[in-house]
């Protein structure tokens, strides 16, 4: 425990980040508990639920038409009605990931109060939130140092985006996919980085094989289309260690196959669920003519402006710089905005459902983008100029996302 609390370990940018943290924290739970919408559960919420609770009592498989639904009185969504009862973008995984603070503290009975309803439906998603934010900071801080890390952390802490989705307010329970996919790339390339040390590749990187394997389950089984985090994966990791592609290949089959280990794991090691599942997922659910709609690209800004509204002036200024400077032209900056490009694109394409979860799952890789750019900026000689600017934006978003907090629960 001694070697833990270390300087290098735990010192001043940790503390700092963990207040960060607590303030994220603290705009959530202002949040919920100042929730003035009426009195009831979100249907889905709901379904969710009940679908997980059949499961853990044994009696069903969550997302599949083995629940008795007539029973529970609540119907299935439309996607599930149209695709022979089963969901056609989560995997059990999901539903129990969910509805697990809830069987945890009251068994198969659905607390009769409202107030920890929930409380309790959104505890993982809280958890969600601060562990994405606590990995944006530490890759962010990896690859820029202190500046950049503070710099991505808080954008995130003042992100209405992730406030909204680690609350559940009018959003989708789409963290634990955007968590998932956050670690499987970065994981990902980690794992590539220490390839050329002299030891047993798969012994030594057991703990970053049961992370990745783990990022990929919690990732694809939130959301069935992030199945193409496998190839993006293996592709990076190959880039990055050409010379010993054959053991990038052997870590990423561990990992997948221990993420699909989980996944069966979810349908309670039940083949034939397991397979029905899969065979009616809907892995690419892509709208080709949304490409050619002037809107689609027109929600795209929006999006943007909604997840994070310093991002409609920051990104365009570190876009620009990344093309016109080539000391910014680096893999640390250039992976964060192909992954996050490449998310926009899948939005595009998919004005519904899973579009808002592709654009969650953007934000994170484009908050590292623009904290490497800015940490670039800040070691030139305008540095003085940057920093002004950057902290004053940076304070500037900060102030308006409280003023609208209190003014969205005031309401």
């Amino acid at each position: 425990m001694g070697d833990f609390f270390t300087r290098e370990r735990f010192g001043q940018p940790q503390v700092l980040a963990g207040f960060l943290l607590l303030g994220f924290l603290g705009q959530c739970i202002w949040l919920i508990s100042h929730d003035t919408r009426p009195l009831e559960v979100e249907q889905t919420d709901v379904f969710r639920i009940e679908e997980a609770f059949a499961q853990f009592r044994g009696q069903a498989i969550a997302g599949t038409p083995s629940t008795d639904r007539m029973e529970t009185g609540t119907a299935a969504p439309p996607e599930l009605q149209s695709n022979d009862g089963y969901d056609p973008n989560h995997s059990p995984l999901w539903y129990l990931v969910s509805a697990a603070p809830l069987w945890s503290w009251y068994g198969p009975a659905i607390p009769a109060s409202m107030q920890v309803w929930n409380w309790l439906v959104r505890a993982p998603y809280l958890a969600f939130g601060i562990l994405l934010g606590a990995s944006v900071w530490y890759v962010s801080r990896r690859l820029y140092g202190n500046a950049g890390g503070y710099i991505a952390l808080t954008l995130y802490c003042f992100s209405p985006a992730t406030i909204r989705s680690s609350a559940l307010w009018s959003a989708q329970a789409e963290l634990g996919a955007a968590w998932g996919t956050f670690g499987a790339i970065f994981t990902a390339i980690a794992v590539a980085h220490t390839l050329y040390a002299p030891r047993e590749v798969v012994v030594w990187n057991w703990r970053r094989i049961l992370l990745l394997g783990l990022s990929f389950a919690l990732a694809i089984g939130s959301q069935f289309s992030l199945l193409l985090l496998l190839p993006v994966a293996v592709a990076f990791m190959i880039y990055l260690a050409p010379a010993r592609w054959q053991a990038a290949v052997v870590i990423w089959f561990a990992a997948a196959l221990l993420g699909f280990g989980l996944l069966y794991a979810s349908y309670s090691f039940h083949a034939g669920a397991f397979a029905q599942g899969i065979r009616h997922a809907d892995f690419f659910p892509i709208t080709w003519p949304a490409y050619h709609m002037a809107g689609a690209y027109e929600q795209l800004l929006v999006q943007i402006g909604k997840s994070s509204p310093p991002l409609l002036l920051a990104l365009p200024v570190a876009i620009t710089t990344y093309i016109a400077w080539p000391r910014s032209r680096y893999f640390g900056n250039t992976a964060p905005l192909m992954v996050g490009a490449l998310f926009l694109l899948l939005a595009v394409g998919t004005p519904h459902y899973p579009g808002d979860g592709f654009y969650l799952m953007t934000v994170p890789f484009l908050l590292v983008f623009v904290a490497g750019i800015v940490a670039d900026l800040l070691e030139t000689p305008q540095r003085p100029l940057v920093a002004a600017c950057v902290w004053g934006l940076l304070g500037a978003n900060a102030l308006w996302n409280l003023v609208e907090l209190a003014r969205l629960t005031g309401d």
